[in-house]
């Protein structure tokens, strides 16, 4: 049986039994910013198994797309090493909530296995937990393994809470296991059970029953509606069902590793080292796939960091089968025929992922050309001095800084002789694990001390700005000072407070919209409202700075939204949903929002892709959206589910946190997002839309900066006045560009010109006369080099040690404030003299230091006006180092 049919299968035999079939979600989770990626089937139904949410059905099936790469899942380093662990992997899954529990869990899983797959029952086994201190042992599901799938008793293991347990957290759904266990060696005789020979039996299907409430403080309550969480790996059991006892074996995996191996030309299964890095590859290139399909671009941080790291580990993973630097790329498509049916966005994708993994796979080569350089002249040194082990601290430098990974570093040190100290290394790194630890928690919502009394705090704030944008009579409940901790009675003319209202047309900033203004009138005296936030869910405190009379708790105001920010908000806003899809459209699907600002004068939009935006594309880009604009269709909000939501392709932002609920925003057919803030009624009314600027904000991630509506305008107008001055400037409208580029190539030629009429003047200024002192039959040639860039520095010292063979070349400058000095040694005086040694003498006296080659040197230093003082110690520096001075 191949892995199709045990999808299919499964999918059916649950469906015949009232399970209705959900799709996979997302590995990066919309609903759930806890968690890096999807590592389980439940994942999706968490807030279901908690109460949080209730979905239209109580039985569900699935298969899940999972990766396990980091924390306690972390199974990295044992990828490729053993027949069955996995980054990326498929979890099948069935789920009871609140509906049928142990007996019919029990009853199909052994129904599947043993009669629709029917895999020998001889050869299958159960686990049950055996209790402990806390938890009693779970003798039901012994019971019913006998009742229901007739095993014997001798066949049923009892093992402890570290096998046979599940628990949410410290608090909240916890409950018994038990797992099905397959033999893989029955030859070997009766007598052996999975908790005496774990080696011997291969777990096949988890089956969790949550039936206990965790409670704070220790206590335990029954779950009143006992609920099911199964597991089943697809790789294991398409393994088993194919006779294959290593996961790698089977069709999941063969087919790409036999594409590596003839590219590679070598054959799987004649060498176990490189039978390691095939598999290594096959289950990275699986991975890589499916998480650059989803939006994730190789980056330095959180899954931009795994993909990446994921991805140069099956690179070196390629060096070791002596592979070319760039092939990964040509394998995306065997993965894509693999597993596109179960999800077909990965065919969509195909063409961006196959780019994206080529242009990190060039990165990464360029990467180890720098660091091997790097290594190869630091060994040249470390061999020079006479020594045999590498600094572990540098070692670790170039893997850390220069991204050179340990085991090529360990192989280019072991080819020269060379060995690492390894003490130093693991030094190093504990030292760098120390200073970059970043304990993240995430903090609760602030609110105000004062405002606990209040009740009910959801109550006090029900907001009306969707609807309208006045309301007659608002009641202040509560009023805070400044600090929004301090509870107080009024708030008089030109001080600051914060209000809140029971009922409130101000929207609070978040979703990247930033807060409401407007004036809170009362019976006392009229404020201004200059921000709104939410320190937690559905409340709203309006910060006021009382402009006339006074404003007091308990009064009864018109609170009125400042109209005319309000609807510049808007335009923007909206304007960011089609610039959203515009991009998805002209740069490809795997364009996702990372982040968003939106306020009355600009909107700004960063997003994930993997190299920056060419000028055809913005213009096509902004094409896009102002199509739209004149095209001019409605902007329709509604409030569904988010299944109903994610299901009508609705994009959801990832680590944004959504409820059962959630709010829909269409633009025409071009545009379906989660959003809860404000918006235009039809897409006219956003008015034109300018892209301003494209930048990158870090690897893999690009920022758009637009403007819309007024904004646009304002901008259109002064790039008009610009341009006009600068025609003025240059003879007017006719052939401006002409005219500039020919100005501007004369102003290149005039920089050139006098470019070299500086070197020419520093050269000859160099080897005038009195410029040089004789030093042990060197030539110290010490001056300023003032008004040179660095490079010009070193020519110059290049020309001027090629007309002294025996010369010292000792330049300094004054770099920006900054002191720059500059060593380098004729042929004849770098027989004798090492100029690493000569910048050391003097660089203190700029207050700095500074290295290099033994034949040119630099250094540089915070106190320029020791320059002087420097170049004079020169003559003695050489002297001392020539009579053996160190």
């Amino acid at each position: 049986m191949n892995s199709r049919d045990v999808r299919r299968s499964f999918l059916e035999f649950f469906a015949g039994q009232g399970h209705q079939v959900v799709p996979s979600s997302p590995l990066i989770l919309p609903r759930d910013p806890t968690l890096l990626f999807a590592n389980a089937g439940m994942n999706q139904f968490k807030d279901v198994f908690t109460g949080v949410e209730r979905r239209p059905y109580v039985r569900a099936t699935s298969v899940q797309k999972c990766l396990r790469v980091s924390g306690k899942h972390n199974d990295l380093e044992e990828v490729g090493r053993t027949p069955r662990h996995h980054t990326f992997f498929e979890m099948l899954g069935n789920f009871s909530f609140g509906d049928y529990f142990k007996r019919e869990a029990i009853r199909w899983a052994w129904e599947l296995v043993a009669e629709v797959w029917k895999i020998p029952p001889e050869r299958l086994f159960a686990t049950v937990f055996a209790g402990d201190d806390q938890f009693p042992p779970d003798e039901e599901a012994a019971r019913l393994w006998e009742s229901e799938a007739g095993l014997p008793a001798g066949r049923i293991a009892a093992l402890g809470r570290k096998d046979n347990f599940w628990q949410m957290g410290d608090t909240g759904p916890a409950g018994p296991c038990t797992e099905i266990h397959y033999d893989l060696d029955p030859e070997r005789g009766a007598g052996a059970d999975p908790g005496s020979d774990p080696d011997r039996f291969l777990e096949i299907w988890n089956l969790v029953f949550m039936q206990f409430d965790l409670r704070p403080g220790g206590k335990i309550e029954p779950l009143p509606a006992p609920c099911v969480d199964t597991g089943a790996g697809l790789e294991r059991l398409t393994a088993v069902l194919s006779g294959r006892r290593s996961n790698y074996d089977t069709d999941l995996f063969q087919p790409i590793i036999a594409a590596v191996a003839e590219e590679a030309g070598v054959r799987y299964g004649a060498d176990e080292r490189r039978d390691v890095s095939l598999r290594v590859i096959s289950d990275h290139l699986r991975a890589i796939t499916v998480l650059v399909a989803e939006g994730v671009i190789p980056g330095p941080e959180k899954r931009g960091a795994v993909l990446r790291r994921i991805l140069r580990r099956a690179l070196r993973h390629g060096r070791m089968l002596e592979l070319p630097p760039v092939f990964l790329h040509r394998h995306v498509g065997i993965v894509v025929d693999l597993l596109g049916e179960a999800y077909p966005e990965l065919v969509e994708a195909q063409p961006v992922v196959e780019r994206i993994v080529r242009r990190e796979e060039e990165r990464f080569d360029r990467t180890l050309a720098e660091g091997f350089a790097l290594l190869e002249a630091r060994i040249d040194e470390v061999l020079a001095a006479g020594e045999r082990v590498f600094p572990g601290d540098e070692a670790f430098s170039l893997e850390s800084e220069r991204g050179l990974p340990s085991d090529l570093l360990r192989d280019a040190l072991e080819e020269r002789g060379l060995q690492l100290d390894d003490a130093g290394y693991e030094a190093a790194r504990r030292r760098h694990v120390e200073t970059s630890r970043v304990v993240r928690r995430e903090e609760a919502p602030r609110v105000a001390p004062a405002l606990a009394a209040v009740g009910e705090l959801e109550d006090h704030s029900r907001f009306v700005g969707y609807e309208t944008e006045r309301v007659d009579a608002a009641r202040i409940v509560a009023l805070l000072d400044g600090e929004g901790a301090k509870p107080l009675d009024a708030v008089a003319a030109g001080q600051e407070g914060e209000a809140l209202l029971d009922v409130t047309p101000f929207y609070a900033e978040g979703g990247g919209q930033i807060g409401d203004q407007g004036t809170l009138t009362g019976p006392q005296g009229r404020a201004r409202v200059i921000d709104t936030r939410s320190p937690a869910p559905g409340l709203v405190l309006h910060r006021l700075r009382v402009e006339d009379g006074r404003i007091a708790a308990g009064d009864v105001v018109v609170a009125e939204v400042d109209h005319a920010r309000r609807s510049r908000t808007r335009r923007h806003h909206t304007a960011t949903h089609l610039l959203h899809a515009a991009l998805r459209t002209i740069l490809g699907s795997h364009v996702r929002q990372a982040g968003s600002l939106v306020t009355p004068e600009r909107l700004r939009f960063d997003f994930a892709h993997y190299e920056p935006v060419g000028e055809e594309d913005l213009a096509a880009i902004e094409d896009f959206v102002n199509a739209i604009v004149l095209e001019d269709p409605d902007v329709v909000t509604e409030e569904t589910s988010i299944d109903e939501a994610l299901a009508a392709g609705a994009l959801a932002f990832f680590g944004d946190r959504y409820g059962d609920r959630v709010r829909v925003v269409k633009v025409g057919e071009r545009s379906v997002e989660l959003c809860g803030g404000t918006h235009v009624r039809r897409a006219g009314q956003i008015g034109p839309v300018r892209i301003v600027q494209e930048r990158g904000i870090a690897a893999g991630g690009r920022r758009i900066e637009a403007v819309a509506g007024e904004a646009a305008l304002a901008r259109t107008r002064e790039e008009h006045r610009t341009l006009a001055r600068i025609a003025g400037r240059l003879g007017g409208p006719d052939g401006l560009v002409e005219n500039l580029e020919r100005r501007l190539e004369q102003l290149r030629k005039l920089q050139k010109e006098n470019e070299a009429l500086r070197m020419k003047l520093a050269r000859g200024e160099a080897t005038a006369a009195g410029e040089a002192t004789e030093v042990g039959g060197l030539k110290v040639i010490a001056r300023m080099a003032d008004g040179l860039e660095r490079g010009q520095r070193r020519d110059l010292a290049d020309t001027l040690r090629q007309q002294n063979p025996a010369g010292v070349v000792v330049l300094g400058a004054d770099d920006g404030g900054k002191a720059a000095l500059l060593v380098a040694l004729g042929r004849d005086a770098a027989g004798r003299l090492d100029a690493r040694q000569v910048i050391r003498r003097i660089a203190p006296l700029v207050g700095g230091g500074g290295g290099g080659r033994a034949d040119l040197a630099e250094a540089g230093g915070r106190d320029p006006a020791g320059l002087a003082r420097a170049l004079a110690a020169a003559p003695d520096a050489v002297r001392e180092l020539l009579e053996g001075g160190e």
